[in-house]
């Protein structure tokens, strides 16, 4: 029984988006809670569209035992606004371009992923493609944050 879908988007679904929807999986196995959630991943633009994610992408989460190699990226579309009951932007311009493409009757759906963490200050992940190795460590350490502050609030009786 499916109780939460949730959508985590950022801008070419290639690096942060993919990366939240793949650890938030693997996190929600671990606590036993997979059977609650369905999660899935998009951009706010289609410039990847059908590609796989970033390969430092996939390599960084491997290492902490995530698999995204099977995640393809796509392009956030209106339908995505009805079906998912959570719909979580990495930055606030993600955040800002989703508000305008929403129905006012599912904006209460948007926000900010990070607002779910508990042990960093920030509240925006940090892009992390024209960097180097350390800033897509950085970005799983935020993930797997939130993403279990994320598990642990929905997946509660």
């Amino acid at each position: 029984m499916i109780r939460h879908k949730v959508l985590f988007v950022c801008t070419g679904n290639i690096c942060r988006s993919p990366t939240a929807e793949g650890v938030a999986r693997g996190l929600a196995m671990q606590h036993g809670l997979e059977h609650l959630f369905e999660f899935d991943s998009a951009g706010t633009h289609g410039y990847h569209v059908g590609d796989p994610p970033d390969p430092r992408t996939v390599a960084a989460a491997l290492r902490r035992g995530y698999d995204l190699a099977p995640l393809r990226a796509r392009r956030v579309t209106e339908f995505d606004f009805a079906r998912f009951d959570f719909v979580l932007a990495m930055d606030r311009e993600h955040l800002e371009l989703l508000q305008r493409a929403c129905p006012q009757s599912h904006q209460n759906k948007l926000g900010l992923f990070l607002e779910f963490g508990e042990r960093f200050d920030e509240d925006e992940v940090p892009d992390p493609y024209y960097g180097g190795a350390q800033g897509f460590e950085h970005v799983l350490d935020l993930i797997e944050d939130a993403a279990t502050g994320l598990i642990l609030k929905l997946g509660a009786p």
